[in-house]
């Protein structure tokens, strides 16, 4: 028995027989063209209408992050940009293969230097290269094995296009040695439930056919696992079957502490799952989904059908709601497209919307009309917030458009610093845990050189969620958290223990939190707490944690 290691997707676990992912198609060679520049350049045209075309039906038949990525990435396929560069290299004389490869390469290279989100999606370009090529060379473009029975899938990475449209009665888990924590193949995965491990490196040493223990708790490949670790894993994943079959209770701890369990989500129609995972209301509803993909804001009446849809499905329960977070990784052409050489620090979130406050007022404007249409209880709340002075901005605001509670994220640590300034202002803070943790740890979040750091265990971020807590207890105002850090399930209990109130997170990661909280008491999260801060660094908090708990 080995076992290799990586980043765990959720707690789920699962035992098969390994098939590896198909490798890439080989680069075409840089020899002239046979047929002439109007030729290759029809060809080129067919191609990628072709893949588009695809992209776009292979969206058609999935929701949520799913079909916002595959949509993006049929976009990036006919990018013009992308089609320039395509052509300056049939203008000179290459084939259509060697100038889709070239350029595609050629804007990879471009993305990876900007870094951040833009550096993360670079590797999507490789998929789309590849189903390019495929349809040049008339073969099937590369992707997920048929073997014809069960299996756990290894491959380098996995195409947005394939995760998206997994057969889970197939695929029994998911390993890749690529990508991290916040890879598209890790962010999909966490939202269909696949038992997935990225970043594990040595999964190259895999074999087809050979049996596997996937333990994303644990973060392990168990290699040659013996009939004894075999039985306890199944019954480990009969346990989770269960658990998650199980009627829904609210959030509590075991000496009946409430602590709600909410939903992150990207779009109104992500409310369906959420209420019947047992979600007890949104801790984060993103708005960007209206702004990302449109050349200028949508109206007021745009706005406003997407909040009531969202408000409607949460009747008399609390439901949070970002205002638009754009710049850094999501710049819009109509609000803040222009270059900046740290875009992370730049005008991004609230600083944007006051940038353009008419963008702001309508985003409030549609909100206030769509709450006076429902019965949910609609709170707001902004993004990027830095300072005591945007505090009582955007509460100010809020309130002029009739928006009875109005609160902000904590994402960067002089929030954290300042939370009882901040909340004499707010009615309630967000800690969002995966812009808290770049910005203490100075790790870019999307950037994989640098993701041994970006870990919302460190003491360092622990330490400015208990100052959130206690400013939180101090004042009577509510704290929640709505980053990643809350899906872990015993790093959930850790939050409790410094004084969080509320837990968001995708959909899938609820009965497992639910689960934990429901093992300990109040005192037993302040003590497992206690002892997490009391570590000094991410891997001996997360040891000391599981030790005390």
């Amino acid at each position: 028995m080995a076992a290799l290691r990586g980043v765990g997707i959720g707690q789920g676990v699962a035992t098969g027989p390994v098939r590896r992912m198909a490798e890439p198609l080989p680069a075409p060679e840089n020899t002239p063209s046979g047929v002439g520049a109007e030729v290759e350049r029809a060809r080129v045209a067919e191609a990628i209408s072709y893949v588009a075309a695809d992209l776009n039906r292979r969206a058609e038949a999935v929701d949520g992050t799913a079909r916002e990525v595959l949509e993006a990435q049929a976009m990036i396929a006919e990018d013009p940009t992308l089609a320039d560069e395509v052509e300056e290299r049939v203008a000179a004389g290459a084939t259509a293969e060697w100038a889709v490869h070239d350029a595609f390469a050629g804007f990879r290279a471009s993305l990876e230097a900007v870094g951040g989100y833009l550096g993360e999606r670079a590797a999507d370009l490789d998929d789309i290269a590849q189903r390019v090529l495929a349809r040049l060379r008339g073969v099937p473009a590369p992707g997920v094995p048929e073997p014809g029975h069960p299996f756990v899938l290894v491959a380098r990475d996995l195409a947005p296009a394939d995760t998206a449209l997994l057969d889970l009665d197939q695929v029994l888990a998911l390993i890749t040695t690529d990508g991290g924590p916040t890879s598209h193949t890790a962010i999909l995965a966490r939202e269909k439930g696949i038992v997935a491990l990225v970043g594990a490196v040595d999964a190259v040493s895999l074999a087809d056919d050979e049996t596997v223990i996937v333990d994303a708790a644990a973060g392990t490949v168990v290699t040659g696992p013996s009939a004894e670790e075999l039985a306890r894993a199944a019954e480990r994943a009969a346990e989770r079957k269960a658990v998650d079959a199980a009627p829904a209770s609210p959030g509590a701890l075991a000496d009946g502490t409430p602590i709600a369990l909410l939903a992150n989500l990207g779009k109104p129609g992500d409310a369906v799952d959420a209420a019947a995972r047992g979600a007890e209301g949104v801790g984060l509803f993103r708005t960007e989904f209206l702004f990302l993909s449109a050349t200028h804001a949508p109206t007021v009446s745009v706005q406003r059908e997407a909040y009531r849809e969202l408000l409607a499905a949460f009747p008399g329960r609390k439901v949070v709601v970002r205002v638009l977070d754009a710049g850094a990784d999501k710049p819009l052409p109509f609000l803040n497209d222009a270059h900046e050489e740290n875009p992370a620090l730049g005008l991004r979130g609230l600083r944007a919307l006051r940038a353009s406050e008419d963008i702001l007022r309508e985003q409030l404007t549609a909100l206030a009309e769509a709450d006076a249409e429902t019965e949910a209880d609609l709170w707001v709340m902004a993004p990027m917030v830095a300072t005591v002075e945007e505090t009582a901005y955007f509460t100010a605001l809020a309130r002029e458009y009739g928006l009875r509670t109005a609160g902000i994220m904590v994402e960067v640590p002089s929030s954290a610093l300042l939370a009882d300034r901040l909340l004499a202002h707010a009615d309630f803070a967000s800690i969002g845990t995966n812009d808290l943790t770049q910005y203490t740890m100075a790790a870019d979040r999307l950037l994989g050189s640098v993701a041994s750091f970006q870990d919302p265990w460190h003491p360092a971020v622990l330490r400015l969620v208990a100052e959130v807590g206690r400013a939180g207890r101090e004042l009577g105002k509510p704290v929640g958290v709505c980053g990643e850090a809350a899906a872990d399930p015993l790093l959930a209990v850790v939050l409790v223990g410094l004084g969080v109130g509320s837990l968001s997170m995708a959909p899938s990661a609820l009965a497992d939190v639910r689960r934990a909280l429901a093992e300990r008491t109040l005192d037993d999260a302040g003590r497992i707490a206690a002892a997490a801060l009391a570590a000094d660094d991410a891997t001996s908090a997360r040891a000391a944690a599981h030790a005390a708990g």
